[in-house]
């Protein structure tokens, strides 16, 4: 049997990796980061052909680390987007990364990050076609079997996804080009990087009734997934494609058919020419349980056939958002190996997964934990149970929400960042083992600590901002100030008051409108009862902020 590095290499590469002229080069993809490399200064060779408008780079000349290096190795002008060699030196973490438009590529402002790097014309190299997924570690050809350089069972990381590829399987596309759209699928498939902690895919196949092939769950490796797609036998029939794209976005992604909690959800709709059937309620069915819609569309009708199709806007009622990133168009089912790449690579953007974007997958809530000596270890462990009800009610992962916490007295101690844990369990057990500090009040000092070292690093992330502030009394500085600030930065502010803490504090620190934003109880027992009204308070604004 074909090992499953050869058979990477057999579907994807149109030629072998060429060495570069310098032989400790590391080939890396268009989205390897700074911090993925290890070294204080590195030889690389970027691909060509990278996506310019994916990139993310954050500053200009020096880049934070999580910055792309091909993309600011071509925001700096060492190299072009036909990719070439570039020398990566480390370098100290910034207090700012300014945003600047350069060559092609639009950098970020970031205002502070642990870690640089800056990037200078390496040795002269010819340009790699690489694999689209984040492997920083690949390198190119010797003519030996190269070492492994991703965890084959763990799969792609950095794209976590649920995939159902839906494929024509009507008399419209036929033997033959269902055979060639089994092919692409199947070349797909294997570039994702399917394993238990990457994508997972299945199969349905549209034709007279829907078929769901395989479910998220049957198969975790690439090879496997390669041989159920080889094996799809053709239904033919109508196409049905609005029927299909229904009834899998209803029932391919229950948990127990294999779908995962706080990963996003994506359908992959082929379509030979144009559907049978209505596709834009199918595409309102699909939103309404927070599914990405993608259309591949193959061979588009021509100007003689536009007649015979029952409404030719079809593409943007479909697809998740009708902005231009979830449709793709392929001209034929022949020679389609170039189209797989720029497909998967739409397809790990996770960031721009709009529709499996809900509050519970996508904010960052911050606890600002009183910890002053008038509450006292027993009312301590209540205020901790409430921050972990909370926390629970959300969809926890380094791709989904997060959760910080800070406890104050007269000074502050971060407890756990954002990015510290990653998991709900590892998160829950961060805060059952917060330990009480006992001290004075001094809230707006811990307000401002936490607007800048906790949500800093954040603000420009793709999630939501929330701060939590439990208090039991009267601070001993001035909370307006710190609390505007934060609002200023973006975050809302959520007040929770309990015994002594007096109303005005707690509503001048929470967001307008302060009486949906400000939470009062005379006994910590209390708390419990808030827990579901905070957290309808966060879907609430959530839901607002995106009218």
């Amino acid at each position: 049997m074909c090992p499953p590095a050869l058979l990477l290499g057999a579907l994807l590469l149109s030629g072998p990796l060429r060495a570069a002229d310098a032989s400790d080069s590391t080939a890396i993809t268009c989205f390897t980061r700074g911090l993925d490399l290890r070294k204080g200064t590195e030889d690389v060779l970027c691909p060509a052909n990278c996506p310019l408008w994916q990139f993310y780079v954050f500053g200009d000349g020096v880049y934070a680390s999580l910055s792309s290096v091909c993309g600011a190795a071509v925001h700096s002008g060492v190299i072009t987007n036909a990719g070439g060699a570039v020398r990566v030196k480390t370098l100290p973490g910034q207090e700012n990364y300014p945003a600047v438009n350069a060559n092609g590529i639009q950098s970020q402002v970031l205002s502070r990050w642990a870690s640089s790097f800056s990037v200078t014309a390496g040795t002269k190299s010819t340009a790699l076609e690489a694999v689209g997924r984040s492997v920083s570690t690949a390198r190119p050809s010797t003519g030996k079997r190269p070492k492994k350089t991703l965890d084959k069972k763990a799969g792609n990381k950095d794209c976590k996804a649920d995939i159902a590829f839906l494929i024509d399987g009507s008399y419209n596309i036929g033997q033959r080009r269902f055979n060639l759209q089994k092919n692409f699928v199947g070349k797909v498939a294997v570039m994702l990087g399917i394993g238990t902690d990457g994508p997972h895919v299945g199969v349905v196949q549209a034709s007279e009734h829907p078929k769901i092939e395989f479910y998220l769950k049957n198969f975790t490796a690439a090879k496997e997934v390669l041989f159920a797609i080889k094996e799809l036998g053709f239904r033919g029939g109508n196409s049905n494609t609005g029927k299909a794209l229904k009834y899998t976005a209803q029932k391919f992604f229950s948990l127990e058919n294999g779908a995962r909690k706080g990963i996003p959800k994506i359908i992959v709709v082929f379509l030979d020419g144009w559907p049978s059937d209505d596709l834009e309620e199918a595409g309102i069915v699909a939103r309404e349980f927070g599914v990405n819609v993608f259309i591949v569309s193959v061979a588009k009708p021509t100007t003689e056939e536009l007649g015979m199709v029952q409404d030719i806007g079809f593409v943007d009622k479909a697809v998740c958002r009708n902005n231009g990133f979830f449709s793709y168009q392929m001209p034929t089912w022949f020679g389609t190996t170039k189209y797989v790449k720029p497909l998967v690579q739409k397809l790990c953007s996770h960031e721009q997964m709009l529709c499996s974007k809900t509050c519970y997958n996508s904010v960052n809530i911050g606890f600002l934990i009183d910890g002053s000596s008038s509450i006292g270890e027993s009312n301590f462990l209540l205020v901790l149970e409430f921050v972990s009800n909370v926390a629970k009610a959300f969809e926890i992962s380094d791709i989904g929400s997060k959760v910080a916490a800070v406890q104050f007295t007269y000074d502050q101690r971060p407890e756990f960042g954002f990015t510290d844990y990653t998991s709900k369990e590892k998160v829950l057990s961060a805060i059952r083992n917060i330990s009480y500090m006992s001290g004075g009040t001094a809230t707006g000092d811990a307000i401002s600590f936490t607007t800048r070292n906790v949500f800093g690093p954040v603000k420009d992330g793709p999630n939501k901002n929330f701060l939590i502030v439990l208090t039991d009394g009267q601070s001993y500085d001035d909370v307006r100030g710190p609390a505007a600030a934060a609002q200023k930065a973006g975050i809302t502010v959520f007040s929770v008051g309990i015994a002594w803490a007096p109303l005005d504090d707690l509503k001048d620190m929470a967001s307008e409108p302060r009486e949906s934003h400000t939470f009062f109880t005379r006994e910590f027992t209390g708390l419990e009862q808030m827990v579901p009204d905070i957290i309808r308070g966060i879907c609430k604004d959530f839901l607002d902020s995106k009218q």
